[in-house]
């Protein structure tokens, strides 16, 4: 109980690729001429800023993950609304009322957020989301490419926050939306866009038992889902259920 009390700023609560790139937008967008102030939304926590505090969690709204708070992505819509119903100020349309807003969000985090995007999409004002799972009338969306890969490096988990950055990078006006903008990113992305094959290298059920036994062995912590990304990530090839099969044999019935 002591160590649930424990509450930390989330800046620090959160870990790895993606949260840093995350916070390395706050300096780019400075740069560009906005005021930034940084948000998450988080499965635990609803929509916050970075400022507050908490205790250390583990949820998702990423349906395979052993984190995941729900089971559907009706269920998963409902927890949604329910950590949001009694915060009306920290709600997407509130903070579109300060300025410029940038999204960056996965498929699965768009479509728990999907009616708060159509209420903000209703009085939105220089707001661009890059991933999401669909469009908004009212927002500019430019949908996750995994064709910048190449350019932008990192793995796909990371891409729409790297995308991000990139268009940061190109911002003028101390607008998001500008024409010139779009204009710069949409020759950029011509120049650079190509698309990844992949040439894996299939294993036995045995090699893949050892890497679980291993990497389980050096990061117990480790997710299923984050195993099987890091064996993909090494060139090895091995198909999602199967992997879920023999990690549940080698790890779960430990």
């Amino acid at each position: 109980m002591k160590a649930a009390e424990q509450r930390v700023p989330l800046t620090d609560l959160y870990q790895g690729d993606h949260w840093a790139k995350a916070q390395a937008l706050v300096p780019l967008a400075s740069k560009a001429g906005f005021t930034p102030e940084l948000w998450v939304a988080s499965a635990g926590l609803g929509l916050r800023p970075v400022t507050d505090t908490a205790p250390a969690y583990a949820a998702t709204f990423s349906l395979r993950h052993a984190d995941s708070v729900a089971a559907s992505p009706d269920d998963s819509a409902r927890w949604w609304r329910c950590l949001q119903a009694n915060d009306s100020k920290r709600s997407l349309a509130s903070l579109s009322q300060r300025g410029h807003m940038l999204l960056v969000l996965s498929e699965a985090y768009a479509n728990v957020m999907a009616s708060d995007l159509d209420s903000l999409a209703q009085g939105a004002n220089d707001t661009l989301l890059i991933g999401g799972a669909q469009s908004h009338p009212g927002i500019t969306r430019v949908p996750s490419d995994a064709t910048l890969r190449h350019a932008l490096g990192g793995t796909l988990t990371s891409l729409n926050v790297r995308m991000a950055a990139a268009w940061l990078d190109r911002c003028s006006n101390a607008r998001l939306t500008s024409p010139e903008t779009r204009a710069a990113w949409n020759t950029w992305t011509a120049q650079v866009s190509k698309r990844e094959t992949y040439n894996r290298l299939p294993l036995t059920d045995e090699a893949v038992i050892e890497f679980i036994r291993t990497n389980h062995a050096q990061h117990p912590g480790h997710s299923r889902t984050r195993m099987l990304r890091e064996l993909r990530s090494q060139g090895l090839a091995c198909e999602q259920k199967r992997f879920a099969h023999l990690y549940a044999v080698t790890v779960e019935k430990q």
